[in-house]
């Protein structure tokens, strides 16, 4: 399971304008003129070669496609790339005025203006070399045991604070820590052990016989060799072939992302004993001290037959291929920090081979995006302060209210559903908490030490204060209101564990949300993000949890039974569709973002029917209400992504390619009359094929 549910992956910032449509079906209502800003539908980027019923998407966004070029310096581009390249703008500004300023010792304002200027000192960068890897080079070359070694991977454990990849934690170490409430006992924090070890974004990169990922991995040899031979590594070809050879070990170990997402596969408390019973190999005693765990009675392992994989190879695996291979790590990791040398070999290699992506960002880009990262909430307060007025916040809470009330009022009308199957997803939707742009806390970077000419670390300690962070919880209440992403943030999240949504600044803005737009357009663009994530606390992931976020499936048998048969039409429509040449979609793999795609489009439309108040939409621009509120969700997903970068997040990816998801309309009634779709068209479905599951 994903411990979170987004609306994309972090890596899917798609890209630029908007577009539109006309067809069939009019609404007969007075036909009005509106500005492209009021509307918010790109008329220019529609395709009226393509009928809406063949390919929604390239109806909706072909003009565009055709017309548009992806940055060289991006992997995709869409209208998310449009939106976080606003929020960039935004963010950016604020750093570069607070680091002209003179703001005072020790404040937010001199950490941020300090973080920035390091990474912008290339000179320095270039002078310190290596110099800030050295005590970590130390610690590695002084390990003569395998309790050395256990403590060393102990000591170098960080906090997986990213929910999106649930089956790779990109570390030096081979496990990472996340901390949240315990999946049976919602009152008590628990420290959750997740696999990693591997530097390539998935196990597939190591095991697929696929002849791409047979490429990647011989250009990775090649890059790996070069990163070494760079530090001045004796014997670096010989080197390279171990780590990999080792890499390839843990990727066999590790279990798939399908597994991982299985919530029930993810529940195994093991008490502090346990673990030598269990996963023998390495010194858990050693290893938990080390990484500050030593005081707690049980810790829930995600992934158990990885674990125990993992730990047998740290028992048994050479003592001096584990030093290769977390010298490598180090190297690896801090490589985008390191001088022009190691940053350019990290960026050709993962940005280029696995992306796709031909030109590296500016460096004031990539200092905004470390800024935002490393001083998220520090950021975040500037920016919901200029950027994000309390009418914003008032207009998008009422537009959620209006969607939970659409919720709430599907359930009383499911024919399928059992009493008491109803009585618990109307308790679940009446106790469904909603945040919307910023958290009602901020977190604290006074202890934070940020020095103007060691940008590596700056970005460890920033680690460091994380994984403290994290480990603090471990002995504190739950806290409800936990928000785990910052303001400036493009995306959205449900949290199972909390029965919560978080809704951050920067993703409600055009074309998303416009306060000015029409409400079609709202209601079709942030309406159906709105829904999609309320709608995960109802899908495959939230029926496992209840109204307090108790792992506890609150269907009945036959409840249960209706959901997998209409979700398995749901995986069979999504495994037809073939992404590149020979490669299709995985609908299982993607089964719980598909849902709620079309759970949340659902709940939008009949929203958007209720915010008439029973008068008929007006047309605009040739546009139909429910025309303008279909166009909106299709360019909602307009997107170009690279080749390598499809394949990629084909492989480690729980959400479709944006182009299939805008195809979700397929499965809405309203969306056949509003542009006349008729049997024979490609996208056709007879009305027993359309997944309703709300």
């Amino acid at each position: 399971m994903q411990r979170f549910r987004w609306i994309l992956t972090a890596a899917v910032l798609s890209s630029t304008t908007a577009m539109a449509a006309s067809p069939a079906a009019m609404d007969e209502a007075v036909t009005t003129k509106a500005s492209r800003t009021d509307i918010g539908i790109d008329l220019k980027g529609i395709d009226h070669a393509v009928k809406p019923g063949d390919n929604f998407f390239d109806y909706a966004n072909g003009n565009w496609v055709k017309t548009t070029q992806i940055p060289p310096d991006r992997s995709s581009t869409g209208t998310f790339l449009q939106v976080y390249q606003l929020a960039e703008k935004q963010t950016s500004q604020l750093i570069r005025n607070v680091a002209q300023g003179h703001a005072a010792s020790g404040s937010n304002e001199r950490k941020i203006a300090d973080y920035y200027a390091a990474y912008m000192d290339e000179a320095n960068i270039e002078k310190r070399g290596l110099a800030s890897l050295k005590p970590e080079f130390e610690r590695i070359d002084a390990i003569k045991t395998r309790d050395d070694l256990a403590s060393v991977l102990g000591s170098e454990m960080r906090a997986d604070v990213d929910p999106i990849n649930a089956t790779n934690f990109h570390t030096a170490n081979v496990f990472g820590l996340f901390v949240t409430q315990g999946l049976e006992d919602p009152s008590h924090n628990l420290a959750y052990l997740l696999q990693g070890g591997i530097a390539m974004p998935s196990r597939d990169y190591y095991l697929s016989q696929d002849a791409q990922m047979a490429a990647a991995r011989a250009k990775y040899e090649t890059y790996v060799t070069s990163l070494l031979k760079l530090a001045g590594t004796p014997d670096a070809e010989a080197q390279a072939k171990a780590i990999i050879a080792l890499e390839t070990k843990i990727a066999q170990a590790q279990e798939s992302l399908v597994d991982s997402q299985e919530v029930h596969k993810a529940n195994n408390v093991w008490s502090m004993a346990d673990f030598a019973q269990k996963a023998p190999g390495l010194n858990w005693n050693a290893y938990f001290k080390a990484a500050g765990l030593d005081g707690q009675q049980q810790i829930d392992v995600w992934q158990p037959s990885a674990t125990t994989d993992i730990a047998k190879l740290v028992g048994s695996e050479p003592i001096e291929s584990w030093k290769q291979l977390l010298r490598y790590h180090a190297l690896d990791k801090a490589a985008p920090l390191l001088p022009k040398a190691y940053a350019d070999l990290s960026f050709n290699f993962y940005g280029t081979t696995l992306q796709g992506t031909p030109k590296q960002q500016d460096r004031w880009k990539r200092a905004v995006n470390a800024t935002n990262t490393d001083l998220g909430d520090a950021v975040g307060q500037l920016y919901v302060k200029h950027y994000f007025p309390a009418s914003s916040k008032a207009k998008v809470e009422a537009l959620v209210k209006n969607i939970v009330a659409a919720f709430d009022q599907r359930l009383d009308t499911l024919a399928w559903m059992t009493p008491a199957t109803r009585a618990k997803a109307k308790e679940k939707i009446a106790t469904l908490r909603v945040s919307v742009g910023y958290p009602d806390t901020w977190r604290d970077y006074s202890s934070l030490d940020i020095r103007t000419d060691d940008p590596l670390g700056n970005h460890e300690g920033a680690e460091a204060l994380e994984y403290k962070h994290q480990l603090a919880k471990l002995s504190q209440p739950v806290d409800k209101g936990e928000w785990w992403m910052t303001p400036q943030t493009v995306n959205a999240v449900n949290l199972p564990l909390q029965n919560a949504l978080n809704f951050p600044a920067a993703i409600l803005q055009p074309p998303f949300f416009d306060p000015h737009a029409d409400a079609a357009t709202n209601y079709g663009a942030i309406g159906a993000i709105i829904g999609h994530e309320i709608s995960h606390s109802f899908d495959n992931t939230g029926a496992d949890f209840d109204a307090q976020g108790k792992m506890e499936n609150w269907w009945t048998s036959e409840d249960a039974a209706h959901f997998q048969a209409a979700t398995q039409k749901l995986v069979k429509q999504y495994d037809q569709y073939e992404a590149l040449p020979g490669l299709h979609v995985n609908g299982q793999q993607t089964l719980g973002e598909n849902i709620a795609d079309v759970s949340g489009l659902t709940a939008a439309y009949a929203a958007y029917h209720a915010s008439l108040d029973g008068k008929p939409a007006p047309v605009i621009d040739g546009l139909s209400g429910d025309q303008r509120f279909f166009m909106a969700f299709g360019q909602a997903w307009r997107s170009k992504i690279r080749d390598a970068a499809q394949r990629q997040r084909l492989a480690t990816d729980v959400h479709a390619p944006a182009e299939f998801r805008a195809l979700t309309v397929r499965n809405i009634d309203g969306w056949y009359q509003a542009f006349d779709v008729k049997p024979g068209e490609k996208l056709y479905l007879a009305p027993d094929e359309r997944v309703k599951i709300w």
